[in-house]
């Protein structure tokens, strides 16, 4: 919002930044963490364990991988809601448990891991979200101030259950993010820069929801009108494993989710198909955005 304000000519920002840090900082030692957050064991169970070579996302060089964007329109939704329709849900799924828990099982199958095998699931919450109702964050705060849980399954179970149990697990892994869940984190990210892991966690989709972003909500960063916007480029310079929700507009000029994926070229092939299989669709050209950049 800042940043909007001072691309429109403003002098300064009409709220001032806020430091605060404290507000999210640990009061223990890294050294003394015993019991890391149970959210982010499947992490560290990866980080000690596996090496990169046992996961292709990670093997593969970025240069032999492509970047996909892909639309979700009321079609799309409503062919996906069918599925889980007729089916038990404490709450009607929202569009990003429903997309969430597709595009992590079509990926899963489109990387070709091994049933036995784990897989993790990261969701990326900004904690001044509505859902946080327990540690206010301050307007104007400007710190590091989200948080990852971590869903864990084998191949096998993620693949073979019916898609509203994992509809279900992405909406308890985002309700497990309690105070004393958040404060757990914190002491855990410390424990981890102490050991010095910093490496992506093998076989783990990071997913964001980031529809928030100037949607709807008049932001503009400068005097032309808002068309539309988003994340670029899948994951950042640090991991190839984020993947981001974001608004846009589709071809019919109705709103839509647009979700990035950055995968090898065989997978996004095979995650494509995947896909179109949900979509009940033998062809998804309608449903990419390419990218230009």
């Amino acid at each position: 919002m800042t940043v909007a304000e001072l691309a429109c000519g403003a002098e300064a920002p009409s709220i001032l930044p806020v430091w605060q840090r404290e507000i999210l900082s640990t009061k223990h030692s890294p050294a003394s963490i015993t019991h890391p957050s149970p959210s982010y064991q499947p992490l560290l169970n990866s980080l000690d364990y596996e090496s990169e070579s046992d996961d292709v996302m990670l093997s593969t060089p970025l240069e032999e991988m492509v970047t996909d964007y892909f639309v979700f329109g009321p079609t799309e939704m409503k062919t996906l809601e069918s599925h889980v329709r007729g089916h038990h849900l404490a709450h009607p799924a929202t569009t990003f448990e429903l997309l969430t828990a597709v595009m992590w099982r079509c990926r899963t199958i489109a990387l070709g891991y091994k049933s036995g095998q784990p897989v993790r699931l990261m969701i990326t919450m900004n904690a001044r979200g509505r859902w946080n109702r327990h540690t206010l964050i301050p307007w104007g705060y400007y710190g590091n101030a989200h948080f990852s849980p971590i869903a864990e399954l084998t191949v096998d179970e993620l693949c073979r259950q019916p898609l509203v149990d994992t509809v279900e697990l992405v909406r308890r892994t985002k309700l497990s993010v309690t105070k004393e869940c958040m404060e757990s984190m914190v002491e855990t990210i410390a424990s981890l820069r102490h050991r010095g892991l910093c490496a992506d966690p093998a076989r783990t989709y990071e997913v964001c929801d980031t529809k928030w972003i100037a949607a709807g909500n008049g932001l503009e960063l400068g005097w032309a009108q808002f068309v539309g916007g988003g994340i670029p480029v899948v994951g950042d310079l640090t991991s190839k494993l984020g993947s981001d929700h974001m608004m846009c507009k589709n071809q019919d000029g109705e709103d839509a989710t647009v979700v990035s994926m950055l995968l090898p070229r065989p997978a996004m092939e095979r995650f494509r198909k995947e896909l179109a299989v949900w979509l009940n669709r033998q062809h998804e050209k309608n449903l990419i955005i390419q990218s230009a950049l």
